[in-house]
């Protein structure tokens, strides 16, 4: 077998044992009602991506995610009719993702493995997907290098990373309350320049700053009160305008 970097033997540990947004939800992990909550949650959050990311317009066509975790996006693009295979580090991330598709009646192709090496030829897929992948990467530049690979000429990627220069990540520190997996192995910030710079080998890349504070259902006490009862509609009643660059999250939508 190959030899796995230490650094991605780490990240793959870590992400084995972390299930992202499973203290969101009192099902039994697997349950039908778990990922119900799993994908209550995940679109309550981040409702920006049922306007950006075409779920339902990849019908027959062949579709990506690199990082599928428990299979929440997967199972939407399923559900519109796409060819879907999902590839992640983790095993029990993919088993998750099994049982989920299992559970909703749809098909797809599952694979755990490393995003910087994936187990496909190139020209391969119509879209391919990487949302919140990018960040906790080992070495991000080699899995974008992996996707664009993959991805059929004219086809787009499209990858989602942390802005450093964002309201989330300035609360963050001015409230002293860590991010959530702030202790994985690797966790990275972008600049929007630097975003960019890491998805110039593409042909066109737009980049739109998105995730603006929702009510949190993980942090209770007097912060968690001052967030949602004062932070969340203050920021929200500001002009869009005048924020949206410092959305927590950057979506970038790059064409090969």
């Amino acid at each position: 077998m190959p030899t796995v970097a230490p650094e991605t033997a780490r990240v793959r540990e870590y992400w084995n044992r972390h299930i992202h947004d499973l203290e969101i939800t009192r099902h039994p992990v697997g349950s039908p009602g778990f990922f119900e909550d799993l994908d209550e949650y995940h679109f309550d959050k981040l409702h920006h991506l049922l306007r950006l990311v075409p779920f339902d317009g990849c019908r027959n066509r062949r579709v990506l995610e690199v990082g599928c975790g428990a299979g929440t996006d997967l199972v939407r693009f399923a559900r519109g009719g796409a060819r879907v295979v999902g590839v992640d580090v983790a095993a029990s991330a993919v088993a998750l993702a099994r049982r989920n598709i299992a559970i909703q009646h749809l098909r797809a192709g599952l694979v755990e493995g490393d995003g910087e090496a994936l187990p496909f030829p190139a020209d391969t897929f119509d879209l391919v997907y990487a949302h919140g992948v990018v960040q906790y990467t080992a070495n991000d530049r080699r899995l974008v290098d992996e996707c664009r690979r993959v991805l059929k000429p004219g086809s787009v990627a499209i990858f989602q990373v942390y802005n450093r220069v964002s309201w989330l990540n300035a609360l963050s520190r001015l409230m002293k309350v860590k991010l959530e997996h702030e202790d994985a192995p690797v966790l990275k910030r972008y600049s929007p320049g630097e975003f960019r710079r890491l998805l110039e080998d593409f042909g066109t890349v737009r980049v739109e700053a998105e995730r603006f504070p929702v009510k949190s259902r993980l942090h209770g006490g007097w912060k968690g009160a001052v967030y949602n009862g004062l932070f969340v509609g203050t920021f929200n009643a500001l002009p869009r305008r005048w924020v949206k660059r410092f959305g927590w999250h950057l979506l970038a939508f790059c064409t090969k």
